[in-house]
Order: C-alpha cells, then sequence, then structure tokens
C-alpha cells in the first residue's frame, strides 16, 4: 500500500484563466498503472492494481474529474469570482455531456463513454462542483448536520459512483457507502485542521466547539499558533467519536461487494481508522502532531484490513 503523496494529474487554475474556459486536458496516472491518493496530501488509495482491467480506465476518468474540479476549487491564485466562474462552467459542460452533446472539456468528455457503459449518475458530478462551489464561500458550519450535508456532496458521490462501476449500486450497499465515505471525509476534516486553518476554513461544527468551551476564533488562533487547548482538544474527540461511529457502521459493506472492491475498501477504512488511532493517540491535537501513514504502519493496517473494527 503505497501512502506516499499523490501524483498530481490536475491542473491548477493559473490567475489569469479563462473562467468561460476551464482548463483543458490534465495528464495524469494512465489506466495501466496503480494509482493512489485523491488530494495532494490524501492518505486513503482510491486505486490500485485491485481495480480490474476494465474498470480502470472508467476510474481514472473518475479521478481526474474530481481532482481538475478541486483543483478549479482551490489550486493557484486565482480570485474567488474567477474560481466561481469557472466551476460553473464546469458544471454547464456536466449537463451537456449528460445530454449527450461533448462539452470540449477533456476531464468531462472522457466521462462520456463510462457513464453510458456502466450508467453512471451524472448528478453525481454536478453534486461534487457543488460541494467544491461552496468552499468558495462557506468557511464555517453551525451544526453537525451542515457538516454532514457537504460530505453528502463532496465525498459520498465517490462511493456511489464506484459502486455503480462495479454493478453493486443498491439502497443498502448505497446507505453503507456514504457512511464511509461521509466518515473518510470527517477524519480528513480533523487531521487537517492546521491546513485548513491557513484557508480560513473551520470544519469541526460550531455547536460542537461551543458544548467543548472553544470557538471557531479559538480554534484557528490556536491552530495557527501549533497547538489545540484543551477545550478545542475536547471538540475534537467528540468529531473523532462521531467520525468513528460513522466508519464502523459501514464495514459490513465489505461483505456484499465485489471481492476486488471489498479488499480495496478494507484498506480504504483500515486507513481511515489508523488515522483515527493516530489522532487519539496524539491527545486529540492533529495540529501539534498532524497524523499521517508511512510504511511503519504496514503491519497494522494489514491487521485493520483482515479484522476491521466494528461497533
Amino acid at each position: 500500500m503505497n501512502t506516499s503523496p499523490a501524483p498530481d494529474p490536475g491542473q491548477p487554475m493559473p490567475s489569469s484563466a479563462d473562467p468561460s474556459h476551464p482548463a483543458g486536458p490534465v495528464s495524469g496516472p494512465s489506466a495501466h498503472s496503480p494509482w493512489h491518493a485523491v488530494e495532494h496530501t490524501e492518505n486513503f488509495p482510491v486505486g490500485s492494481w485491485l481495480v480490474p482491467a476494465r474498470l480502470r480506465g472508467a476510474v481514472v476518468a473518475v479521478y481526474h474529474f474530481a481532482r481538475h474540479a478541486d483543483d478549479l476549487a482551490d489550486e493557484g491564485d486565482a480570485p474567488v469570482v474567477a474560481r466561481e466562474a469557472a466551476l460553473l462552467a464546469l458544471d454547464a459542460a456536466v449537463q451537456q455531456a449528460s445530454r449527450g452533446t461533448p462539452s470540449g472539456i477533456a476531464v468531462v468528455d472522457g466521462l462520456m463513454a463510462p457513464a453510458a457503459r456502466h450508467g453512471l449518475d451524472w448528478q453525481c458530478f454536478r453534486d461534487l462542483i457543488d460541494a467544491f462551489r461552496q468552499d468558495l464561500r462557506v468557511t464555517r458550519y453551525a451544526r453537525a448536520d451542515d457538516v454532514q450535508d457537504y460530505c453528502r456532496r463532496s465525498a459520498d458521490p465517490v462511493g456511489r459512483l464506484m459502486l455503480q462501476l462495479y454493478g453493486a449500486d443498491t439502497p443498502d450497499n448505497r446507505g453503507q457507502a456514504d457512511a464511509i465515505c461521509s466518515a473518510l471525509q470527517r477524519i480528513n476534516f480533523l487531521q487537517d485542521i492546521g491546513i485548513d486553518a491557513g484557508k480560513d476554513r473551520v470544519y469541526l461544527p460550531e455547536e460542537t466547539l461551543a458544548a467543548a468551551g472553544s470557538s471557531a476564533a479559538q480554534l484557528l488562533a490556536e491552530a495557527r499558533a501549533g497547538r489545540l487547548g484543551a477545550a478545542s482538544r475536547l471538540a475534537v474527540q467528540r468529531e473523532w467519536q462521531r467520525a468513528q461511529a460513522q466508519l464502523q457502521s459501514g464495514v459490513g459493506l465489505t461483505a456484499r461487494l465485489p471481492w476486488r472492491l471489498a479488499a480495496e475498501l478494507r484498506f480504504i477504512i483500515a486507513g481511515g481508522q489508523r488515522i483515527l488511532d493516530r489522532i487519539a493517540g496524539a491527545g486529540y491535537d492533529a495540529v501539534a502532531h498532524r497524523p499521517a501513514l508511512g510504511w511503519r504502519d504496514a503491519p497494522a493496517l494489514l491487521g485493520l484490513a483482515l479484522r476491521p473494527r466494528r461497533r
């Protein structure tokens, strides 16, 4: 299991980019080679040799689209108005492609054949764009339900698309896949408190922070200082418990999936669990001790993959 930072198949949007023409073809891993990680610093694998050859091209196409949209929202130094326009243009291209007409945008048109072949739901791609647009204008979340709504659009669509590719998109499977994807997104929030602070973003719900005696302003100040105080660590612990429960609630999905996807998912869940263990081991201060996975984690990951924790 490769846990190094991902290769960068997306093209960050330059500050001079024309928002009506989102960046064109992206380079990256081919459909014939393994790849790992969605984000530049992501620790969870999203693809490997476990993906059957017949699906690799489709999975790469989904990967490229998600990375491209994410880069439009977060990379480079373009102003917010330009990023918003670029994402809206990308959404218009998705709608056009969904009607069977090529849009001229490579990362969108690359989805047309897989969508037709596997019955992919185009709304999943629009949900991803909507979540990335939200990141441009929303930097605080009042309630846990608000965070979950963001996860529903920023993370759950990827799991649903994988189920569709593997012909395993049933209501029960979808519910557990959503739980796993949302949990992984929440784990990423906990892991990246310090990184998000640099973007003036706080994904911990304000109600959780307030109940613990902290606040978004306090969390940001502490994150920028490099260490969380007791109240903020208590808030992290409570969100940790939420993510832990959500992750474990999806474990049963692996018993109902094709073996390749089940094996991949076991390691994805193991990676999330290992990050949670690291956060707990650091006293819930993921700023002073940001958890990351390396080759020394391989035995623990294998153990977690073979015997995942359950509620």
